[in-house]
């Protein structure tokens, strides 16, 4: 009996960290691959800013690569260990199914518990470093930084270019100014340029020397009339706000438990006051405020279930994926990984079901996100007193 429960729980445990490396690999594609992409063509960054964006990164696409994987590597063992008759070999020594699961349902419960640690801790704080990392790109703008030899577009409406930065001594600068963050209507080139960093004001003073000004008139689609002109020295200010340093506070999907906790006493507490100079009479005010106030509560709430219920997925994703294992009776992985796509975007339509419906307190969406894991483990735990029964 050891001798199998090492056998299933090893076979189990290979091909879930298999599953949770392509599924881990497959959703940082999809999660940071663009913004990556994207800071690489605007800006110059070094090759371990991009190893600590990419590790910041893995945690929160494990809170979803987790059950995905101990899904799938449930459905290929047991799909195997079926197909293989393995499993016949198993009942006919008087072992019952039951019984030769129950280490796997030991492991997946030590997944829930990893699961709730990404999803409760680790993967919130985890996206708001990340997060975090791209504001210092944004810093060292202020700190007179400019990259050169890229094309930025931090300031709206506006596209840099420099040849050479050196602590903010600028040379061959060329500015392009949009027309509704398109059509280009002005250029400046600049053979010298300084950077004047000013955090008082939040503002940033850009000087340019024996600059060339082109601006570009368009009267119809056919006539484009240009003016040249040119300064000895031209003064151009831009305002930081876009790109302030300062970390913004987290939002409510980017909170950790604790603080949706924090975050939902103070809205408990909070005092509703209406204003004697808005013509809605006082009652309407009143009940105005007390609609969106709830409609707040029940955003935390369903941020705070979907946590916590969201962590069990691991153990009803095996309760399913055991008997179905068993009932496909097949070795093709590409059969298991397809019927594990399905399931899992059946189980994340409730979770996206509850999340659309958080501005309906009425409609209690936080107890939605809990509907796949009773459902799940429901259909689970009868399809496994099945295949024990030989039904």
């Amino acid at each position: 009996m050891k001798t199998l429960h090492k056998y299933l729980v090893g076979q189990v445990f290979i091909a879930l960290l298999l599953t949770v490396a392509v599924f881990t690999a497959v959703l940082l594609v999809g999660n940071g691959l663009r913004d990556i992409l994207l800071l690489l063509t605007v800006t110059h960054v070094s090759l371990m800013f991009l190893v600590r964006a990419i590790l910041y990164l893995i945690p929160f696409v494990w809170v979803f690569a987790l059950p995905m994987g101990m899904l799938t590597a449930t459905l290929l063992v047991f799909g195997r260990f079926s197909a293989d008759q393995e499993l016949t070999a198993a009942r006919a020594s008087g072992v019952s199914l039951l019984s030769l699961i129950t280490p796997v349902l030991l492991l997946s419960l030590l997944c829930c518990t990893l699961s709730a640690w990404f999803n409760v801790e680790l993967g919130p704080r985890c996206r708001m470093a990340y997060r975090g990392m791209f504001l210092e790109i944004s810093s060292s703008l202020m700190n007179g930084q400019l990259p050169e030899g890229r094309f930025i577009r931090n300031f709206p409406g506006y596209i840099f270019f420099v040849e050479k930065n050196d602590g903010g001594k600028l040379e061959n600068v060329m500015i392009y100014r949009l027309q509704n963050e398109t059509n280009v209507d002005m250029t400046i080139h600049a053979t010298r340029g300084q950077m004047n960093p000013e955090r008082a004001s939040n503002q940033l003073a850009l000087d340019l020397y024996d600059a060339r000004i082109v601006n570009f008139t368009t009267r119809d689609v056919t006539n484009v009339f240009t003016h040249i002109s040119s300064s000895p020295m031209l003064t151009m200010n831009f305002s930081m706000n876009a790109i302030t340093n300062r970390a913004p506070p987290p939002r409510i999907s980017d909170m950790t438990f604790l603080q949706l906790r924090q975050e939902l006493h103070s809205l408990e507490t909070m005092k509703l006051t209406i204003s004697t100079n808005v013509a809605a009479s006082p009652e309407a005010q009143m009940k105005f405020l007390q609609q969106r106030q709830q409609t707040l509560l029940e955003s935390v709430r369903v941020e705070m279930h979907r946590e916590i219920a969201f962590s069990f997925a691991c153990f009803g994703f095996t309760l399913i994926g055991i008997p179905l294992g068993i009932r496909m009776h097949r070795r093709e992985t590409n059969i298991g990984i397809a019927i594990a796509l399905v399931l899992v975007v059946v189980y994340y339509a409730f979770i996206m079901l509850g999340e659309s419906l958080s501005s309906h307190p009425a409609w209690h969406p936080h107890l939605i996100l809990w509907l796949p894991n009773f459902l799940f483990q429901a259909i689970g735990a009868v399809l496994l007193w099945r295949a024990n029964k030989g039904i």
